[in-house]
């Protein structure tokens, strides 16, 4: 740690923190259409599906939303300079969840769906480095459903397309520790927040005191 002289009410202060090699935000939308029977607990053979409503919910799978499948160092010209960046092979899983809603009001929600996809992204994430993938935005929505077919515990769609759209930020990171000048922090002021005056409950001087007796 080199010597500084610190500016009056600063302190040296080292802390660890993440490093963003790089940072980029895209987007990407994909179809799914699942077939066969998708399993509906409380669904039975006799349920009428007759005016259903169909939609979804998408959220990331809960182990291993990301893997990195394969990073490789490619040559680029930018600027006139040549650079080495990574070509990151990355696959995104995530969790698809169909709910049906009777005209009664009545929902059924389906098994959740594992789906996968894969892409290429080129970013400065060199070996070490972490690729942290946050959604900003994710959502899906039911483009066709075909023919409700109940079963027992299940429903058969016979042309079910969901549309999954996502806004990601992608960055490359690497944990660190810096160093430099900074104020320590001091409290505001509180707010000034006047007390309420006492408050009296309200009389039922219809009933109480009897105004039809005299005090002596």
């Amino acid at each position: 740690m080199q010597e500084k002289k610190p500016c009056h009410g600063q302190e040296l202060i080292c802390i660890n923190v993440d490093k963003v090699y790089d940072w980029i935000v895209k987007e990407k939308s994909f179809d799914i259409s699942p077939t066969g029977a998708i399993s509906f607990p409380g669904i039975t053979p006799t349920t009428s599906l007759v005016g259903a409503t169909v939609t979804c919910e998408v959220t990331p799978a809960a182990s291993n939303p990301i893997v990195i499948l394969h990073r490789e160092d490619r040559p680029f010209c930018i600027d006139g300079k040549t650079v080495c960046l990574q070509q990151l092979n990355i696959q995104k899983n995530f969790v698809v969840t169909i709910i049906v809603t009777l005209p009664n009001g009545t929902m059924f929600r389906s098994s959740h769906i594992p789906v996968s996809r894969c892409e290429q992204v080129t970013l400065c994430a060199p070996e070490g480095t972490d690729v942290e993938i946050t959604y900003t935005e994710l959502n899906c929505f039911v483009c066709t459903t075909g023919t409700l077919t109940p079963g027992t515990g299940t429903i058969t769609f016979s042309a079910l397309t969901i549309s999954v759209a996502t806004c990601q930020s992608i960055q490359s990171t690497f944990p660190v520790t810096v160093e430099f000048l900074a104020d320590y922090c001091e409290p505001r002021d509180d707010l000034p927040t006047a007390c309420p005056p006492p408050i009296r409950p309200q009389q039922c001087s219809v009933v109480f005191p009897d105004v039809g007796k005299c005090c002596h």
